[in-house]
């Protein structure tokens, strides 16, 4: 147990050592990220609206933070999981419509674009039984 609270605490500590290090016009919050840069991501990708990353829990039924918000736009979803357990994240609107996602991936990472329209939508993981456990979340776009 003492590991892993320490392995968590030394985790929290880099994400907060890597925020630190970003010189574009990002700003992080709650486990998300939105950009308006263009041009490149800091991953080499081509970017021309919001990026929000969106990342697992490092173990456990959920994700890293259960709200998230972004401009609306084409957006670059990056997807990070951490777990050997196969993940994903989808989103819906409000009216219970799936506008797009990433695919499942194990200890690893994903990226994918959705065009959002302001609202509230709701962020979660595909595979059978997760999002009933919990791993699911609101995302708001401005």
């Amino acid at each position: 147990m003492n590991k892993a609270v320490a392995l968590f605490a030394l985790a929290l500590a880099s994400l907060a050592l890597v925020a630190c290090g970003s010189s574009d016009d990002s700003t992080t919050s709650g486990g998300e990220t939105t950009s308006e840069s263009s041009g490149t991501t800091g991953g080499g990708k081509p970017s021309g609206g919001a990026t929000l990353a969106i990342a697992a829990a490092e173990s456990g039924l959920a994700f890293s933070s259960d709200t998230a918000a972004t401009e609306a736009g084409k957006v670059t979803v990056d997807f990070d999981n951490p777990q050997p357990l196969q993940h994903d994240v989808a989103f819906e609107d409000s009216s219970g419509k799936e506008v797009g996602g990433t695919e499942l991936i194990t200890e690893g990472e994903t990226t994918t674009t959705v065009d959002l329209k302001p609202g509230s939508y709701t962020f979660f993981c595909t595979v059978p039984g997760h999002r009933e456990a919990g791993m699911e979340g609101t995302l708001t776009v401005k």
